[in-house]
């Protein structure tokens, strides 16, 4: 079984209720959804083709009890299930980030989803899957595990369909949901006054990894 990769490489989780920890990150090739703000372009490419023990083997050299499985999509892989599923069994905290388009019901129930919740400046809100707010919502009746969203907002228009959804679905009461800046197109104060001023129960973050080096650098 072998899987198309982009890139594996140790560095400090940037982005999620992670921040802040070491990790070895594993980023799959592929996407092709066209996102605007996406940062990582570079992963559409085809990749290095890797085995599933290969890739364990190099995560395993790492010495991170925190694994990320990131990309590109991850998802489009299928692979990518009996990756996430011996990283577990392994022992590690395995934490999935995926951009929202397609269903995490079949993931491993150990792995820590990160769902990104897509806002119209990324011209691809529409793709949105709804079923992944309906299994957090129930994902204590379903045993899925545990769920959190990330919403990253280019400006007001942004934040206010972000607020809007998040209000109607009652994601909020559910489960984590973390909100950021798209870096360099909105000052981070703007939206921390919006948060507060709705006393909007999110959770504010920043691209630490972007502050640690520069912004366009890769594996870190």
């Amino acid at each position: 079984m072998t899987l198309m990769v982009s890139e594996v490489f140790h560095s400090i989780q940037g982005e999620s209720s992670f921040a802040g920890w070491p990790c070895a990150f594993v980023r799959l090739a592929g996407c092709g959804h066209g996102c605007r703000y996406c940062d990582t372009t570079y992963a559409e490419r085809k990749g290095t083709e890797m085995t599933i023990d290969e890739i364990i083997e190099k995560v395993g050299k790492i010495v991170a009890t925190l694994v990320e499985i990131t990309g590109g999509e991850p998802l489009l892989q299928s692979e990518v299930h009996p990756l996430m599923h011996k990283l577990c069994n392994r022992g590690a905290k395995v934490l999935l980030e995926t951009g929202g388009f397609l269903s995490v019901a079949n993931v491993d129930p150990r792995v820590h989803k990160i769902i990104d919740i897509k806002t119209p400046s990324s011209g691809v809100c529409e793709e949105n899957n709804p079923e992944n707010i309906l299994l957090a919502l129930h994902q204590k009746n379903c045993g899925l595990g545990s769920f959190e969203f990330k919403i990253v907002v280019a400006d007001r228009d942004d934040y206010l369909w972000a607020r809007k959804l998040l209000l109607e679905t009652g994601l909020l009461d559910a489960c984590t949901v973390i909100m950021g800046v798209i870096f360099g197109k909105l000052e981070p104060d703007n939206l921390a006054r919006w948060i507060l001023d709705d006393r909007l129960k999110v959770r504010m973050q920043l691209q630490m990894h972007k502050y640690i080096w520069p912004p366009d650098m890769r594996g870190v």
